[in-house]
């Protein structure tokens, strides 16, 4: 099990981002959250099997709106047991 807490930027605010990270993480089995940030950035946090949060990744860097940089960090899984969407900045 890992677990990446990403920042995301580009045109990924106002474009279902977070939506469809939440959905795509749901599909493949992996926990966390992800949100807006106030920078215009999103921030999102991925647990789950090595295979899968690259998947998820990936599918956020290449295929929901139009990122032009990111930041990863690999930290030490909680454990999580859903993906939400946390509101507000």
């Amino acid at each position: 099990m890992i677990r990446l807490h990403v920042f995301f930027e580009g045109n990924v605010q106002g474009v279902f981002f977070r939506a469809n990270t939440r959905d795509k993480a749901r599909e493949l089995g992996v926990n966390g959250w992800v949100k807006n940030l106030p920078d215009g950035r999103v921030e999102s946090v991925m647990e789950g099997s090595e295979d899968k949060v690259k998947q998820l990744f990936d599918y956020c860097a290449n295929n929901v709106g139009n990122v032009t940089n990111f930041d990863v960090t690999q930290e030490e899984p909680e454990g999580l047991t859903d993906f939400n969407i946390k509101r507000g900045q």
